[in-house]
């Protein structure tokens, strides 16, 4: 007999997480497991990768009077004769306004957000919250199942929610599973009680899928000129760091470095990054490319690939990096030497943009070394597909 999972996520746009969990349904055994996805709401570049096994259950409709303004969403409450829900749209309109925290906002307002969402009516034998805060709490309050699983795809800490809010969800949880060593590790020290219930599952890349992938035609050709191609993935967001990317850009250009920087991916951060690359002069070098549904191309035909963030989980952009064995430079965010060793397969350098832009330098400068670096990654066996077996266990 089949074991029912559950899955769930808020979206699958285009992100580690939603990656990771594409990857995940992408390599487990759907003739052992019978799969439902419960997505909050059915949007991403990922949702037509989904395997066709994989059943994608309703998208819940009070989730939507989260996603528009508060006037508009009591307007639609009222008219469909729901007070209760008008109410407590209400209440978490003043928890968005008047919270500063943004992770810890999203933990408040699920209080009343979880009011208007029906607890599933099937039965299921594992149900896992895919992402800290609303997945998990879902899975805790609105699923039956034999055991309950979330995950955290990031340095607790560093998202900077409120400890005392996920206490008593992670009390009811059988297993807390994190991404990387370094994550797992302040878990611990947070959450001492728990140390039976952590568990580290890292994100599943599969090697030939990448290269596969890598030789498709990009959209933007980044080698059109004789300049040194540099690429980074993720969020615009202020966890991305990207303004010290564009700082360090301008540096480069300024000292006469020959240079274009692609970066892949969308966020709330957009419209004061152009603002910034605009401010210094330097929209013919930097560009803000937008989400890819397949990366890869832009990787494989970069000189460099850079990641300038603040802090990461196990950052998947970078194990995409190193399989396709491109000089990599990093920040020394909390995680970093989860995945490169400086001087070995990849550069750390200091979390600001001079630091970024030395090690910028000192790659473009040393062709020997950006050549150690791909001999030292192909040496690397970076396929990690077995960590599925992780989760079989703990199932």
């Amino acid at each position: 007999m089949k074991k029912k999972l559950l899955f769930v996520m808020n979206n699958l746009n285009c992100g580690g997480a939603e990656k990771s969990l594409l990857s995940l349904l992408q390599t487990i055994d759907l003739s052992r497991f019978d799969v439902d996805l419960y997505l909050f709401k059915h949007e991403g570049i990922f949702l037509d990768k989904l395997p066709e096994a994989v059943h994608l259950l309703e998208e819940p409709i009070g989730f939507r009077y989260y996603d528009m303004s508060v006037r508009k969403a009591v307007f639609a409450c009222l008219r469909s004769g729901n007070v209760m829900q008008a109410i407590n749209r209400i209440v978490a309109g003043f928890i968005f306004s008047s919270e500063k925290n943004a992770a810890r906002r999203e933990q408040r307002v699920w209080k009343y957000l979880s009011k208007g969402l029906p607890k599933l009516q099937q039965k299921y034998d594992a149900a896992i919250g895919f992402l800290e805060k609303n997945p998990v709490y879902f899975c805790i309050e609105k699923v039956n199942a034999n055991q309950k699983i979330g995950f955290i795809h990031n340095d607790y800490d560093k998202l900077q929610m409120d400890p005392r809010l996920d206490l008593p969800y992670f009390k009811k949880l059988d297993h807390l599973v994190t991404v990387s060593d370094g994550c797992g590790e302040v878990l611990l020290q947070r959450f001492p009680q728990f140390k039976q219930k952590i568990k580290v599952i890292q994100n599943i890349v599969s090697p030939p899928t990448i290269h596969k992938m890598s030789a498709e035609r990009a959209d933007v050709d980044i080698n059109e000129n004789p300049a040194i191609s540099i690429v980074s993935i993720g969020r615009l967001t202020a966890q991305k760091g990207f303004e010290m990317a564009i700082e360090a850009c301008k540096a480069l250009i300024e000292q006469g470095y020959t240079i274009q920087w692609y970066v892949i991916g969308e966020g709330e951060e957009r419209h004061r990054l152009e603002q910034l690359i605009t401010a210094y002069g330097i929209h013919r070098y930097f560009h803000l490319i937008g989400l890819k549904e397949n990366p890869y191309p832009y990787i494989h035909n970069a000189d460099l690939y850079v990641q300038p963030s603040r802090f990461e989980g196990k950052s998947i952009a970078i194990d995409e990096a190193k399989i396709l064995q491109k000089p990599i430079i990093v920040t020394n965010f909390s995680t970093a030497k989860d995945q490169i060793t400086h001087n070995q397969n990849g550069l750390i350098v200091e979390m600001n943009a001079g630091s970024l832009t030395e090690g910028i330098k000192k790659l473009i400068d040393d062709e020997g070394m950006r050549l150690y670096f791909k001999e030292q990654l192909a040496l690397e066996n970076l396929g990690n597909e077995s960590e599925i077996e992780k989760l079989y266990a703990i199932i």
